[in-house]
């Protein structure tokens, strides 16, 4: 894949990903952090919208599972897009 279509690809996925990604973060910390304090079922919401379980939307089933295609995809592309500027040799800057 070129270098134009790894960024564009790495771009357009970034805006869907924020959200979700963030959020599986901190509710699973928040909740790791109830659980070694004892307070894990004051907490177990936490574990729910981790899962995507949404209020009256559940997405536990597909949700891990885009959230984790879309990780690996960013992960993926991040990449290429590193090793691919390596190989290159970088432009001189002209100083005026």
């Amino acid at each position: 894949m070129n270098r134009a279509r790894l960024r564009q690809l790495h771009s357009a996925l970034v805006p869907f990903m924020v959200l979700p990604l963030l959020l599986t973060l901190t509710t699973g910390m928040a909740f790791q952090w109830a659980v070694a304090s004892d307070r894990a079922n004051d907490f177990l919401w936490l574990l729910e919208l981790h899962r995507g379980k949404f209020g009256q939307i559940n997405l536990d089933f597909i949700y891990p599972i885009l959230n984790g295609l879309g990780l690996l995809t960013l992960i993926l592309t991040g990449i290429m897009m590193g090793l691919q500027s390596r190989g290159r040799p970088r432009k001189a800057v002209q100083k005026d």
